[in-house]
């Protein structure tokens, strides 16, 4: 441990850059989503408002429904395309100039939503908010990415997990800005809705004083005296050579410099197991049951329920700190603790993921997570029996809690970025956003019938998928940690070309027999 503070000092310009990924990254697509539960009464009145004005009648309420909807599904709608976008975008033009071109985006989004009050017009919301979606569309995929590729091997885990801490940090302050002390207000929503233009504006500002990332540099340029000057500005100045021969092997090993496309990618058979475990990591945070903190939020006194996202694990949480006998107006103020929870735990595992295999740390925080499921949902079928139920019950959901943020949602970034090569990483990505904006989609949908019609024991999917990813990941996925592309692509080629080496091989072994038997 000490030895990794150490690398931290030496790495200033490095942790410099982290914050500036961070800040314009995940933190606004955190904020985001939560900040959105805390307008749906003021929008709805301005919606209302707004079409009184017009028409001189109110709204019906079908439309109200219809509209407020719109304003927020439209963000996974807009992240969904420009997710879809994003391989070629980074191919061609390079991930720095991707994520400034998106901080344009935010700004412009940022004003929309800003001034839609003062200009009376809900059609800003909903366009203001389809941005938003575009702008986490493109910097999902693309902040772990360069945060992988501006990292040294021995700080990637480290690097890639503070993906996972900004989440974290925009999502608690998300919910600290809308409570109705501070911007949760009639007159201050508005404020709300912007405040990610800040953050955006601070990564516009301060990005252009950074390099393109290495491996872009060296790769896809051809420019090996940028690459070296590049790793010197985030590294320190010292002896790079051994990233610099990893980046000569992995050149040798492409066919050629330009990215691949995703229909490249997704036929190409060196890349067939790479792609199962992409999908099995999206699909099983889907499934874990972790994808909805804020609906926590939601169910309490004047928010709408089922409205921003999926409600999966906190679904029951305003149900059991009612069964506990919290008082209603204290529950979002509670519910802000598990939102810190997280974060304090994100904060931990940032610090020690590079203490620990990357495999360990999926599969333990896998099944702890599917443990805590089933003890959850024997307390929850139990909560009346006992006056003391529903405190177990919210112990555990802040160990679920801390169980994800300490492993999984640390971990599956790095494993994301390691396990693909500089020139099919991008569109790789698109198909794991693909993936993962119709999971959200798809479970939002499908959850909620499937809790009316199995209750808490709706929890015992989750549980399974998590066992189930545990078990996958222990056998087909190779341990990433401290090791070159080069040496993860020869691991996965043990199981691409399985049949083929193996047929291989029984082709040399005769040849050499035949060669022995003439001798």
């Amino acid at each position: 441990m000490a030895t990794f503070f150490q690398d931290l000092v030496q790495y200033r310009r490095l942790l410099q850059m982290i914050f500036v990924l961070g800040v314009g990254g995940s933190f606004q697509v955190g904020f985001q989503i939560s900040m959105i539960t805390y307008t749906s009464v003021h929008v709805k009145a301005f919606i209302n408002d707004t079409w009184l004005e017009r028409s001189g009648l109110p709204v019906p309420p079908e439309t109200l429904t219809l509209l407020w909807s719109s304003v927020v599904s439209i963000y996974g709608l807009g992240g969904l395309l420009s997710s879809m976008t994003s391989g070629y975008l980074a191919g061609k033009y390079g991930k720095k100039k991707c994520l400034l071109g998106n901080n344009v985006v935010m700004l412009l989004s940022a004003c929309l939503l800003g001034f839609s009050k003062a200009a009376r017009s809900f059609e800003m919301l909903l366009v203001g908010r389809f941005l938003s979606g575009v702008s986490a569309g493109l910097c999902v995929p693309l902040h772990p990415q360069y945060l992988g590729e501006v990292s040294p091997k021995k700080l990637r885990g480290f690097a890639n997990s503070t993906m996972s801490l900004f989440w974290s940090l925009g999502k608690a302050l998300g919910q600290i800005m809308g409570q109705r002390e501070l911007l949760g207000t009639a007159l201050l929503w508005p404020v709300l809705m912007a405040f990610t233009g800040i953050s955006s504006s601070i990564q516009l500002l301060t990005l252009p004083f950074f390099p393109e990332s290495p491996p872009h540099l060296f790769l896809h340029k051809g420019d090996e005296e940028a690459c070296l000057k590049a790793m010197e500005t985030f590294w320190g100045k010292g002896h790079h050579q051994a990233e610099l021969d990893d980046l000569r092997k992995e050149r040798a090993t492409l066919k050629s410099a330009r990215s691949k496309s995703v229909w490249e990618v997704v036929k190409d058979p060196s890349l067939r197991w790479q792609l199962y475990m992409l999908v099995l990591t999206v699909v099983t945070m889907q499934l874990s049951g972790i994808n909805a903190v804020d609906d926590v939020v939601e169910s309490a006194p004047g928010f709408s329920v089922n409205q921003s996202s999926p409600p999966q694990i906190y679904f029951y949480t305003f149900e059991v700190l009612q069964a506990a006998g919290f008082d209603k107006d204290h529950i979002p103020y509670l519910t802000l603790g598990v939102s810190l929870c997280e974060l304090v735990s994100a904060v931990f595992c940032s610090f020690i993921i590079e203490q620990f295999k990357r495999k360990t740390i999926l599969l333990g925080g896998y099944w702890l997570m599917a443990t805590v499921l089933a003890v959850v949902t024997l307390t929850l079928s139990l909560q009346h029996w006992a006056s003391w139920m529903p405190y177990c019950s919210l112990v555990l959901l802040f160990c679920f809690v801390i169980c994800f943020a300490v492993g999984p949602a640390g971990a599956i970034g790095s494993v994301r970025v390691e396990i693909f090569d500089q020139s099919s990483r991008s569109s790789a990505f698109v198909i794991g956003g693909a993936f993962n904006w119709i999971g959200v989609f798809a479970i939002g949908m499908v959850f909620p019938f499937i809790v009316e019609s199995f209750q808490q024991f709706s929890f015992l999917i989750f549980m399974g998928a998590l066992y189930l990813s545990g078990l996958l990941i222990y056998f087909f996925l190779p341990e990433t940690k401290n090791k070159s592309i080069v040496e993860i692509r020869e691991e996965f080629d043990k199981l691409n070309f399985k049949g083929k080496s193996a047929l291989a091989l029984d082709g040399s072994v005769t040849e050499v027999g035949r060669f022995c038997t003439k001798l």
